[in-house]
């Protein structure tokens, strides 16, 4: 005999939980076992029900989604997370798969797909909806930016360091044995580059990053 998967439902739209509650009630192998409206209760009930499935939006007040996941892996590690959204953008597909998301459906997504996602992550199978998967295919597959400091040269890096020092350009140029004028345009650059104003936000950039 085939056993029960638990599921505890988490959206902060009651009617979302009703219909699915209703959705769900008519499979045999499945029983939703709670229900919370945001990331806190959902935490309280999933420690004490253990389910085997979250079923859970990302978007809730109190507790976000992302939020929620990263303490539910800590204090229900058995407990599968599945992703129930209307958000595919790059960022939550692949913050939700990082923080330990086993699917990511959305929530157009039809009966069957739905009750099919629940059983492959009560196994610890994964289920993405297309267009979640091509977003983390895409986000996967490019390059990532460099960073404006990987831009700068080897000298408007010494530049940029002493700028980060309080050091004015004629102490500069006297530190590096260049001219005022070529420092100015040195100076020029890392700022166009940094996409800052003046030399004291390219210096604050200059420390944020470490590079002093």
């Amino acid at each position: 005999m085939t056993s029960t998967i638990r599921v505890l439902l988490v959206d902060d739209h009651a009617i979302v939980r009703e219909g699915l509650q209703m959705l769900l009630a008519e499979e045999e192998d499945i029983e939703v076992v709670g229900e919370a409206p945001n990331g806190r209760e959902a935490l309280t009930l999933a420690v004490d029900l253990r389910p085997d499935v979250v079923l859970m939006d990302l978007v809730m007040p109190e507790m976000d989604g992302l939020e929620t996941m990263h303490h539910l892996r800590e204090l229900c590690p058995a407990s599968h997370i599945l992703v129930l959204t209307s958000f595919t953008d790059d960022q939550r597909v692949h913050a939700a798969i990082r923080a330990g998301a086993t699917g990511y459906l959305l929530k157009d997504v039809l009966k069957p797909e739905l009750v099919r996602a629940i059983r492959e992550a009560s196994q610890g199978r994964p289920t993405l909806h297309p267009e979640a998967q091509q977003r983390l295919m895409q986000q996967i597959s490019e390059p990532p930016k460099p960073s404006p400091l990987e831009v700068l040269t080897e000298r408007e890096g010494d530049v940029l360091r002493l700028i980060a020092q309080g050091k004015s350009n004629k102490e500069i140029s006297a530190a590096l044995h260049l001219t005022e004028g070529t420092v100015k345009g040195y100076v020029s650059a890392i700022l166009s580059k940094l996409e800052v104003a003046d030399r004291t936000q390219a210096a604050l950039y200059a420390v944020k990053h470490g590079l002093t």
